[in-house]
C-alpha cells in the first residue's frame, strides 16, 4: 500500500562529516520530487527545536545520537523517522549515506516496516511538586556526578518497592536501549518488539543484586535517598543532565506517544545486532 509523502524534515547533526552535505542532497533530490523539504540543522547541543507542522515523514542525518534527538521531539507528533547514518556506530540508522532515496521510495510504497518504540516519560518530583519532565527513547540513568562513587537509591515498581541499592547507580532501559549503556552495565539485550524496560544497578555494592525486566506499562520510581556522600544527577538518553537532591524521586512511565523508526528492508535486528557487536561463533572447523 502506497503512503502519502508531501512533507519532508530533514535533522542534520552538522558535527558529523557529510551530513549538511547530505541534507542538502536530500533536499534538492526530494523538491524535484514535488515534496516540500524543510531543513533543521545544528551543531553540538540543539539550542532550538524543528518547526511545529504536519510531517509525513523525516530523515535523521547523524548517528544513533541523532536519531534519539529526533525521537523525543517528533514521538508527540508520530512522524516516521528513516535514519541514515553518517556517524561511526549506529544500531538505530541502518540505512548508509548511499541507501537514503532507495530507503524512501520503498517506505512511499509500503515495502519498509515501522517500528513502535517504547519511549519513557521521565519526571522528577521534590518535595511533592514536579520540577522537571522529559522524554527518552533509550534509557534512564540516576548516576553519582562523581567518578566511582557509590549513592544509595531505593527502586519501586508499580508501587511496590523492588529493593534499595547502593551502587553506582541505576539504569532504566527501554528495549531500544538495552544495547547501550544497560548492556555495557551487564543487562540484558531486548528485542525491541518486547513491551518492557529493564531496571540495572550499575557496579552494586551488594553482588547479588541482579537486572529486572519489568512490563513495559509499569511506573518504575527511582528515590535518591538522604543519606549520600556525592551529588547525583539524572540522564536522559545521555543528553540530557538534571541536578538531583536528596529525597528527590524519579518516576519512570510509557509516554502517551511511541517513537516510530523505519526499518530497513533487507536487515533484521538480530543481523544488526549479530555485526555491530562482532559476534561469531568461533573458528569454523576444518572438514
Amino acid at each position: 500500500m502506497d503512503r502519502s509523502v508531501a512533507r519532508v524534515l530533514i535533522i542534520a547533526n552538522l558535527n558529523k562529516p557529510r551530513a549538511g552535505e547530505l541534507a542538502e542532497e536530500v533536499c534538492r533530490t526530494l523538491t524535484q520530487e514535488g515534496i516540500t523539504c524543510e531543513k533543521f540543522t545544528f551543531s553540538g547541543i540543539p539550542e532550538t527545536s524543528p518547526p511545529d507542522g504536519d510531517y509525513d515523514l523525516a530523515f535523521s542525518l547523524g548517528g544513533d545520537g541523532t536519531v534519539l534527538y529526533a525521537s523525543r521531539i517528533l514521538s508527540g507528533r508520530a512522524v516516521p523517522i528513516i535514519g541514515v547514518n553518517v556517524g561511526d556506530f549506529g544500531f538505530l540508522t541502518e540505512t548508509t549515506e548511499a541507501e537514503w532515496h532507495t530507503a524512501f521510495e520503498q517506505y512511499r510504497s509500503g515495502t519498509l516496516n515501522i517500528s513502535e518504540r517504547l519511549v519513557q516519560q521521565v519526571t522528577v518530583v521534590r518535595q511533592g511538586e514536579e520540577t522537571a519532565r522529559f522524554l527518552g527513547l533509550n534509557d534512564t540513568v540516576v548516576s553519582a556526578a562523581g567518578i566511582s562513587k557509590i549513592i544509595r537509591l531505593s527502586v519501586s515498581v508499580g508501587g511496590e518497592l523492588l529493593g534499595r541499592y547502593r551502587a553506582d547507580g541505576i539504569i532504566v532501559s527501554t528495549p531500544t536501549g538495552s544495547t547501550a549503556h544497560s548492556a555495557a552495565a551487564g543487562g540484558p539485550i531486548l528485542d525491541p518488539r518486547i513491551d518492557a524496560q529493564v531496571i540495572n544497578p550499575i557496579c552494586p555494592f551488594t553482588l547479588s543484586h541482579r537486572p529486572v525486566v519489568a512490563p513495559g506499562n509499569e511506573e518504575i520510581t527511582v528515590e535518591v535517598e538522604c543519606e549520600q556522600r556525592t551529588d547525583v544527577v539524572l540522564t536522559v538518553d545521555g543528553q540530557i543532565v538534571e541536578p538531583l537532591l536528596p529525597g528527590d524521586s524519579v518516576i519512570v512511565s510509557r509516554a502517551s506517544s511511541a517513537a516510530r523508526i523505519v526499518r530497513a528492508a533487507d536487515r533484521s535486528f538480530y543481523e544488526v545486532l549479530r555485526n555491530k557487536l562482532n559476534w561469531s561463533g568461533g573458528p569454523e572447523s576444518e572438514a
